[in-house]
């Protein structure tokens, strides 16, 4: 069974700097690089890398970088016969600031993303039979969002929602099509309503979210770790020990190492040590996509932690 991604294709231009500046003030930079992203793109190639056979839903333009970004998820091993290219508009483009500690700061301009439509959604059914998992965020129209949802969970088909970019008019309806909802700290505290700085919070932070309707919420503490919440069971999974390089994709990371665990039918918590694994890789590379682990290495990674061994 495959995986299924329904979002955004980006081209990300990258600058790097020894911190992240504050309002009204320039920084002398350090490098300055573009690479291929999107976080529907990021998902659906962290997924790819990891064996599992993948699908993108989504737009390019016609300019501005659309048949660079096709050619780069093709390679990447994603299936891209449903991403339509948008004559109109150029391609999504994301402006990127990481700071030495691997912090970042992002901007996102939709471009071709924001024509994702029914259309889309038509695309998507023709192939969600084949789905094991539905991969969705908030870079394309909710409404999109919400008919792909229904698709999915009509289907018996798991929904996966990362809430990025947050946004104020999630719909209620969309929470009770979710299956697991992937926030992380920042984002979770924006939905809730309460600050989630680490375990407590985000225990609490996942009861609201479940009260919302969704089946799973898992919480994204970055160095801190992960808080996983559902009606039967709850738990935190410390975050691996590694040297953040750059942040930019480790969620999507994450992401995608959960969808490729739930596509082998492990439990709910080795595919939560599956997604903090990838988001770790990731976390130790420079740009979105580059960094995503593939299968050799995520799994070397987890041999060199002994787990998943007898």
């Amino acid at each position: 069974m495959s995986v299924i991604v329904f979002g955004s294709i980006n081209i990300d231009l990258v600058a790097t700097a020894p911190r992240l500046p504050v309002a009204g003030e320039t920084l002398l930079g350090g490098e300055f690089f573009k690479a291929p992203g999107g976080k529907g793109a990021n998902q659906a190639v962290a997924v790819a890398r990891l064996g599992i056979p993948t699908h993108l839903v989504g737009r390019v333009g016609a300019h501005s970088f659309g048949n660079e970004l096709i050619d780069s998820l093709q390679v990447a091993g994603v299936r891209t016969e449903n991403v339509s290219i948008e004559a109109t508009v150029s391609s999504g483009v994301a402006v990127i600031i990481v700071g030495d500690g691997g912090e970042n700061q992002i901007i996102v301009i939709p471009g071709a993303n924001g024509y994702v439509d029914n259309e889309d959604v038509a695309r998507l059914l023709q192939i969600l039979p084949t789905a094991k998992v539905l991969l969705l965020q908030l870079e394309v129209p909710m409404s999109a969002i919400v008919a792909a949802a229904k698709a999915a969970h009509n289907l018996g088909v798991k929904v996966i929602l990362d809430p990025a970019p947050v946004q104020s008019n999630i719909p209620d309806e969309l929470y009770h099509l979710v299956d697991i909802i992937t926030p992380n700290e920042v984002e979770a505290g924006q939905i809730v309503g309460f600050p989630v700085v680490d375990e407590d919070s985000a225990a609490q932070a996942t009861k609201t979210l479940l009260e919302k309707g969704v089946k799973c919420a898992i919480v994204k503490l970055g160095s801190k770790g992960v808080y996983c919440g559902t009606q039967d069971e709850s738990f935190f999974i410390p975050a691996f020990t590694v040297q953040a390089v750059d942040t930019t994709a480790a969620g999507d990371a994450f992401n995608g190492g959960l969808a490729a665990g739930l596509a082998e039918d492990l439990s709910l918590r080795e595919c939560v040590v599956w997604g903090a694994a990838a988001g770790a890789l990731a976390a130790m590379k420079q740009g979105a996509q580059p960094s995503l682990p593939d299968r050799f290495m995520f799994d070397a990674f987890l041999q060199e932690r002994e787990i998943g061994k007898n």
